[in-house]
């Protein structure tokens, strides 16, 4: 086992590994811009990796009521969906002739299998069991993403704090088996709604439900941006996973993570 250097010897480029992390790009043609949608990618799955970090210390503070610490991390969050979202602009210099030269050798690959993507929706709460499959042959990944799908979501924490703090939250909706899709009750609209009309009472509540529509407003505006790119790229051909490539994401754009908090906006 290697000794770890010592403060007064590490370099930037060991403390980054950055030998191992700028030899991880190993494009399998010869044509110009391959490297860029190797790096693209990568970098999102970098970034998909800080926001679980930070998801998951989010959900530990909701869980245990400390509601105040728990924004900065969603707030971080979204920032780095900010950023992402960004990446398709840089991605959209790469024209249709472009990525046709080297589409064919990433064979069946896509982007949809991305389990920490995945892990990401199902932390918000939008579970689908269907894309585990896509991982089995990847034991850690695949334990991870099923372990996402079991557990509460952060709305679901969210909502226990709604309920701990005195409002209405139904049994049904508390006690639903956290392995489904969350599905949007009037009585938690309800609720969510006395909290937006007494903000001043209802603060750390309030801010809360904001950061989380920050999050969904994020979401969707990487998947919107998403659909441009892929039409501006290749058309409505079908995706390279078998989907069907530009109508499949803008299906994705009707998802709300948190539903309630969308739609009592109509009845303030």
């Amino acid at each position: 086992m290697t000794e770890p250097a010592h403060p007064s010897d590490m370099t930037y480029a060991g403390y980054l590994t950055l030998d191992r992390l700028l030899s991880s790009q190993e494009p399998l043609s010869d044509q110009h811009d391959e490297m860029l949608f190797v790096i693209i990618h990568q970098t999102k799955e970098l970034w998909l990796k800080q926001i679980l970090h930070e998801v998951a210390l989010a959900q530990s503070l909701v869980r245990a009521g400390d509601l105040v610490p728990a924004y900065k991390s969603l707030a971080r969050v979204s920032r780095i969906q900010a950023v992402m979202t960004q990446s398709w602009d840089i991605l959209a210099t790469m024209t249709p002739a472009d990525y046709l030269r080297f589409r064919g050798v990433l064979g069946s690959s896509s982007g949809f299998q991305s389990d920490q993507f995945r892990r990401f929706e199902a932390m918000l709460g939008l579970k689908d069991a269907r894309f585990l499959r896509f991982h089995e042959d990847r034991p850690e990944a695949h334990a991870a993403l099923s372990a996402a799908m079991a557990a509460p979501s952060l709305y679901d924490d969210a909502l226990a704090q709604v309920s701990a703090a005195g409002l209405p939250i139904p049994a049904e909706v508390l006690n639903r088996d956290v392995s489904q899709p969350y599905v949007a009750s009037e009585a938690v609209e309800d609720a969510w709604l006395e909290v937006y009309r007494d903000t001043t009472r209802w603060w750390p509540l309030y801010q809360l439900a904001e950061k989380l529509v920050d999050l969904d407003d994020a979401l969707l505006t990487w998947r919107h941006k998403h659909v441009v790119t892929v039409e501006r790229i290749i058309g409505r051909r079908r995706g390279t996973g078998g989907t069907e490539g530009v109508a499949y994401l803008t299906e994705t754009l009707q998802r709300r993570c948190f539903p309630e908090l969308w739609s009592l906006r109509t009845r303030l």
